[in-house]
């Protein structure tokens, strides 16, 4: 009995694993493809405008700019493409008039996601299948 709880757990094992490595690349699809569809969004509605960064991070940088109606925004989740950002900087954005809380670097677009994206995915898949092949290696001893 113990033979087949130790099988067993090395198949559950496996499928989590493998559940895992799945879930996480297509995390990182479904990130790659909301970026697009922002900058869809972006693009059908667009402004231009300067703005000046209030905070800069890797992966957040708040912005704060004004609409040519006067209304000075400064969205919540921050300007997309926020890499290479100085706190202080002036740059240009580009918004969605309909919804000018949606803000993107001038000059970039879902593009620059997609190199992380697939980092995460082919370093997610080189621990994965290292690990199922020696998960099912060990499960053919026990068998």
């Amino acid at each position: 009995m113990s033979e087949t709880t130790q099988s067993d757990r090395l198949r559950r094992t496996r499928i989590g694993v493998l559940i895992a490595a799945v879930t996480v690349s297509v995390l990182a699809v479904l990130l790659v493809l909301a970026a697009w569809r922002d900058d869809l969004l972006i693009s059908s509605d667009k402004g231009v405008t300067s703005a000046e960064v209030l905070s800069a991070g890797r992966l957040r940088s708040a912005v704060v700019f004004t609409t040519p109606d006067g209304v000075t925004h400064n969205p919540r989740v921050g300007v997309l493409y926020p890499t290479k950002l100085t706190a202080g900087e002036r740059i240009n954005v580009e918004y969605s008039r309909a919804d000018p809380d949606l803000v993107r670097v001038a000059g970039r677009d879902a593009r620059v996601a997609i190199v992380p994206a697939l980092s995460v995915i082919v370093v997610v898949w080189a621990i994965a299948l290292p690990t199922l092949w020696l998960l099912a290696r060990m499960r053919r001893r026990e068998d």
